[in-house]
Order: structure tokens, then C-alpha cells, then sequence
């Protein structure tokens, strides 16, 4: 159970009335709250490969931001979230460091959209994941996980990372399921708006 009292079911059968899966993957800066919104959507017991912190990081892993944080992502997380009857999400975390940058492109493999998570202390840390993405041709929008002490409105945060108005950017707090099912809503919702679109034309 998380701070805000959250727990996913370890038990929920994957529905018969779904017909439509979709990948999704959740990337951004190291210790921006990946695992934290997976863990908090999931309505399945999620896999991670968090590994505890070690001195062999020091160096090469920047955690001076994140002084609190203990383990990190060393492959993927992974998560399920059905949205209703027929669609399920597949939730994929993307490491955060680095060093493990290269896992990108092949969780990348098979997505429909991706999520961007960002914190706006370091922003920078942000801008990897969306070249990767404009990269691929694929679909993202952008949700600040709000830590409560966010200084910058989100126009300035668009500002801020270069973003076009057609990529949806929105608060969320990772720790809460509402919260971070909205986002993926947000998500799914922009993926059709853009079907639409790709029909229309």
C-alpha cells in the first residue's frame, strides 16, 4: 500500500469482454515517479525490476535531485489497467537513467502511445524522452507529476519543453489511481482524436 492509501487488486482476471489491447508506455527523467504511477493503476500485482541503489551508481547515475529515492528501474515495469469492457491498457515504465536509454527503442516496439512524465525541478531530464518519441512518429502527451511545490504554470512548462499546442499537457499525481487513470484517458482520448484525423484527411 502507497502513502495515499492505494492498493491494486492481485487478483483481477482479465475481463472476457475485452477485444482491444493496447501498449502503452510510461518514459521520463530518472526518479520522476515511472514505477509510482504503474504501481498506483495497475489492477494486477506489477512487475518491476526495481534493484536497490548501490556505491557502483555513484558516478555514473545523477540521483543528487532525487537524494531520497533508494531503488531504481533496471529493465522495465509492468503493468495492466482495463479502461472498460472491451479496453485494456498494457502499461510499459520506461529506466529512467541513462545508461539504460537503449531498452528505449525496442519498448518503443508495438506502442500506440506513450505518456511523458515529467517534474518540473528538471525539466531537462524530459527532453530525451520526447526526441526518442518525435523520433519513432510516436503519439505522446505530457503530465506533470505535481511533487506540491511546482512554481511554473503548465503554459510555462509548454514553453519550457518546446511543445506543439496539438500535444495535450496535464497535472497528475502519480501516487493516486484517479489521478494517473486520467492520464491515460487523456492518452487514449488523444490517440482517437488523432485516428479521427488521420481518417478525415
Amino acid at each position: 500500500m502507497d502513502s495515499r492509501g492505494s492498493e491494486p487488486s492481485t487478483v483481477t482476471p482479465l475481463r472476457e469482454t475485452a477485444t482491444e489491447g493496447l501498449k502503452i508506455v510510461i518514459v521520463g527523467g530518472f526518479g520522476v515517479g515511472k514505477t509510482t504511477m504503474v504501481r498506483s493503476v495497475s489492477e494486477i500485482r506489477p512487475l518491476n525490476t526495481e534493484e536497490t541503489m548501490t556505491q557502483a551508481g555513484v558516478g555514473i547515475d545523477d540521483a543528487q535531485a532525487v537524494q531520497d529515492k533508494t531503488t531504481t528501474t533496471v529493465a522495465f515495469d509492468f503493468g495492466r489497467i482495463s479502461l472498460n469492457e472491451q479496453m485494456v491498457l498494457y502499461l510499459f515504465g520506461a529506466p529512467g537513467q541513462e545508461r539504460f536509454w537503449f531498452l528505449w527503442d525496442r519498448l518503443f516496439s508495438g506502442t500506440l502511445g506513450a505518456v511523458v512524465l515529467v517534474d518540473t525541478r528538471r525539466l531537462a531530464d524530459s527532453w530525451y524522452a520526447i526526441d526518442r518519441l518525435e523520433h519513432h512518429g510516436t503519439p505522446f502527451i505530457v503530465a506533470r507529476n505535481n511533487f506540491g511545490d511546482d512554481a511554473y504554470t503548465l503554459e510555462q512548462v509548454r514553453e519550457a519543453l518546446s511543445l506543439p499546442p496539438e500535444v495535450p499537457l496535464i497535472d497528475c499525481d502519480a501516487r493516486q489511481r484517479e489521478s494517473s487513470k486520467a492520464v491515460l484517458i487523456a492518452l487514449v482520448n488523444h490517440l482517437y482524436a488523432l485516428s479521427s484525423q488521420e481518417a478525415a484527411s
